[in-house]
């Protein structure tokens, strides 16, 4: 891969850095000023907004020094998508500015405006600060980005380029897409997590908002979050409805059981609703006795067999069974097939 020249860094950290000790930008570097009426959100935000301290920071600030890095957007219709910007966007409002510095970038993808919009926001705040449907989306867009061979490699080379600023020494020698490594194995060295964390994230990026919602508040557990990412729009939206409207909580064990009923095809609202509530969980913690018939015990064992030894190992039988069922899940939670 070529190596990126200086002067085409300090360009894009220009535009995309987050610095207010920058130099304002000349208007020969391309950027130009946009009406603040004119600038709409990107569609479906996936980034939770500044707010307290931070946003009346970020507003002093602009009414102290102006908005020093200009926003980046593209044009939608008669009006201006924001890509990277939006605090800025609403800071600048709120200090009663009515435009903005800002840069248009024109033929992006959708992939590639997505990409923007994540990439942008994890130079402004670490990963760790991220709610978990925010890292979701942010792992799910660089999965797909890597992986995919439409998107193009100068846009990528450049936000890959600026995330490990300023050691930009070490990172000219290597592409940004290393495929030596397999895709979540490479993200899990970028964000500090296992591979099965990432397909996890991945996985989460399927629920509905409402839902991610929950998750990001702690009434749905992540891990529990993974298992409802595998139900159909209809029944994730029902189960959101359910969990909002009496604000139960949803575990593990609950989800677990909500995707068994869905695959039976028995999942409709009065069994979700039982589950959510807890109601079907509950039990008095003993299994009604039963027999096995005499011909199960006789395929198995011999008639001389003692019955505490026969006892012994069906139980050390079903613990081996469970054991493998787990692991079964487990790995195909973890397959590239579940994640694609």
């Amino acid at each position: 891969m070529d190596k990126i020249k200086m002067k085409k860094v300090e360009t894009f950290a220009s535009i995309f850095g987050e610095d207010h000790s920058e130099v304002p930008s000349e208007k020969t570097d391309g950027t130009t000023s946009l009406r603040l009426e004119d600038l709409i959100p990107f569609k479906n935000h996936p980034f939770k907004l500044y707010e307290g301290d931070r946003f009346k920071d970020m507003v002093e600030s602009i009414k102290n020094y102006g908005v020093i890095v200009p926003i980046v957007v593209r044009k939608i219709d008669d009006k201006y998508e924001i890509l990277s910007g939006h605090n800025r966007v609403n800071a600048a409002k709120e200090a009663g500015l009515t435009e903005i510095p800002t840069v248009i970038k024109e033929g992006l993808t959708e992939e590639e405006a997505t990409l923007i919009v994540t990439e942008t926001n994890l130079m402004q705040r670490s990963f760790s600060e991220l709610a978990h449907s925010e890292r979701a989306t942010v792992i799910a867009t660089r999965h797909h980005a890597m992986k995919s061979q439409g998107v193009r490699n100068d846009l990528l080379d450049e936000i890959e380029t600026l995330s490990k600023a300023p050691d930009l020494a070490q990172d000219e020698t290597c592409g940004p897409l290393d495929h030596k490594l397999k895709t979540r194995d490479k993200l899990g060295e970028e964000y500090g997590l296992s591979p099965r964390s990432i397909t996890r994230y991945i996985r989460l990026n399927h629920l509905n908002n409402g839902l991610k919602d929950l998750v990001d508040e702690g009434k749905i557990a992540m891990r529990a979050g993974v298992d409802l990412s595998y139900l159909s729009e209809d029944n994730q939206e029902m189960v959101e409805a359910i969990i909002s409207e009496d604000t139960f909580k949803v575990d593990m064990k609950k989800a677990a059981l909500i995707r068994r009923y869905e695959r039976e095809s028995k999942l409709n609202w009065n069994t979700a609703q039982k589950i959510i509530s807890g109601d079907m969980l509950k039990s008095t913690g003993k299994v009604k006795p039963f027999k096995l018939q005499p011909t199960i015990i006789s395929k198995y064992f011999n008639p001389n067999d003692d019955k505490k030894a026969i006892e012994k190992t069906i139980e050390k039988a079903l613990d081996f069974y469970f054991s493998q069922m787990k692991n079964q899940s487990s790995d195909i939670e973890e397959g590239e097939e579940m994640i694609e």
